[in-house]
């Protein structure tokens, strides 16, 4: 069954949001994991895309935007549609749409990210909800600050 990790922001910025992101899909992506950011829109996906090139000058996560000539041959793809079915599937999800994908089951692993801005907690709690009614194992980590 899939394991869903809801990390808790104490800030309220989209900045750092998507900056957590970005270090997450690092720790995930060197603990050897296939990884899958679905992102709320476009947009964000390039945003990310592009963070994930610079939100560290020490850094590195093989990436690239979902459906993307690139994408089969790195472990973290960046969507904001449905996930492409070919090629081998990722196994941890971070999602950062505020609703839940309909094929978040097929990940050992789902992450989701909150910060204090007033509509991801609405539509997070939401999803906490969702995930514990359908008998999902939850688990929060309350996070402190974060050091740049």
């Amino acid at each position: 069954m899939t394991q869903v990790d809801f990390y808790i922001l104490p800030d309220t910025t989209l900045e750092a949001r998507l900056l957590f992101a970005c270090r997450l899909a690092e720790t995930i992506y060197r603990k050897g994991y296939r990884l899958h950011l679905h992102a709320e829109d476009e947009a964000m996906a390039r945003e990310l895309d592009d963070r994930l090139w610079t939100f560290r000058d020490d850094a590195y996560v093989p990436h690239a935007l979902a459906g993307s000539e690139t994408a089969d041959g790195v472990p973290v793809t960046i969507g904001w549609q449905d996930l492409p079915m070919d090629g081998e599937p990722p196994q941890a999800l971070l999602n950062l749409h505020p609703g839940i994908p309909e094929w978040f089951s097929r990940f050992e692993r789902v992450a989701e990210i909150i910060n204090q801005h007033q509509d991801v907690l609405t539509a997070k709690r939401e999803c906490w909800q969702t995930y514990r009614k359908r008998g999902y194992p939850v688990t929060p980590h309350q996070l402190k600050g974060q050091a740049g």
